[in-house]
């Protein structure tokens, strides 16, 4: 299963067998709406904090993907996930209240792609038949967090980007309809000196580039073997820094059509995001709502989504700490090329 040095080729393609999105009201004023399970009209959802709030989104994502995907919850053997919270406090609440056996992980906004991955290589190997995946943010408890309290109303450079309130969550499964992961790329730190907690995407985009390029390279494959190329949440500032950095390397992304998460959920014309959207929820609710979509009505057919972390903590940028990052990289075929 091993490619290479860090990716893995699924030879039993786990099938994603049912997914779930949930989003808050700025999300469902976003061009994606229509791609999306559950749009609350209220981001608090009628909880007391943000904190019980993302919770609830998690909650309700997670339920919905396995409902979806003709379950209960007894039936799954693996639940995968993380968020942004200190401890990952959302997702480890929420596997108290699956009661599905837990693997909590971290990657910070690449925890999409970092728990799929996860789960798929556990269904592949036959460590399970059923693995959920899923994983959170909201922008009020991200704000409170990393920044500055959300009733504060700090203003913030054109850099920073807005943290998505939303879940998403994926059942994946050893056998069935649906499409199929077919590979994965584990990534690596890359640290490029970056300290401004208020610039995400330059930080990211090293690191998206990195596990891209050793995607590539592990699986012999270039850009044009995807329809669809889509990073996590590196947003405008980000995006274009990716893109310089692709023509540098001359790797040829102009083969396929390379986009962004966080400049697809807005509308930059009518919603104030600065660069774009962040946050764990970014990729998982565009990925698991409106390019699974797609691949499942076959518009698309092979579809590569990098999803980017910067592994930062308060403290450790009070300290003057520079902000390690990462991407993990999981490629998702449509049921037709699958079988191709």
């Amino acid at each position: 299963m091993l490619k290479g040095h860090q990716s893995w080729k699924f030879h039993r393609k786990p099938v994603i067998a049912g997914t779930a999105t949930v989003v808050g009201p700025f999300e469902g004023r976003g061009p994606l709406a229509n791609d999306f399970d559950i749009v609350h009209g209220d981001s608090l959802v009628g909880q007391d904090s943000w904190e019980q709030a993302e919770q609830t989104y998690l909650e309700e994502a997670a339920k919905l993907a396995i409902r979806n995907a003709g379950l209960t919850n007894d039936q799954v053997q693996f639940y995968v996930g993380g968020d942004l919270m200190n401890q990952i406090t959302s997702s480890s609440y929420t596997a108290r209240t699956l009661t599905i056996p837990y693997l909590g992980v971290f990657g910070a906004c690449s925890t999409s792609m970092e728990s799929l991955a996860v789960a798929s290589y556990l269904v592949s190997t036959g460590g399970a038949k059923y693995a959920l995946a899923a994983t959170c943010s909201h922008n009020s408890s991200s704000e409170k967090q990393f920044r500055y309290p959300t009733e504060y109303g700090s203003q913030k450079p054109p850099t920073a980007q807005y943290t998505v309130t939303g879940a998403g969550a994926a059942v994946v499964a050893e056998a069935g309809a649906g499409p199929v992961v077919a590979a994965a790329t584990i990534g690596r730190i890359v640290d490029m000196g970056i300290k401004d907690p208020f610039n995400m995407g330059a930080a990211m985009a090293p690191a998206a580039v990195d596990t891209i390029t050793a995607h590539f390279r592990d699986l012999g494959v270039g850009p044009d073997h995807y329809d669809l190329i889509v990073t996590g949440d590196l947003a405008k500032v980000g995006y274009e820094i990716a893109c310089d950095l692709f023509e540098k390397h001359r790797i040829p992304m102009h083969k396929t059509r390379f986009r962004d998460c966080g400049m697809m959920i807005y509308d930059y014309g009518k919603q104030m995001v600065q660069a774009g959207g962040s946050g764990c929820a970014c990729s998982a609710v565009v990925t698991y709502g409106h390019i699974l979509k797609k691949l499942r009505k076959q518009e698309l057919r092979r579809v590569l989504v990098v999803a980017t972390g910067a592994l930062l903590s308060p403290l450790a940028v009070q300290q003057g700490e520079s902000i390690p990052c990462i991407a993990h990289a999981v490629a998702i075929e449509a049921p037709q090329a699958a079988a191709d």
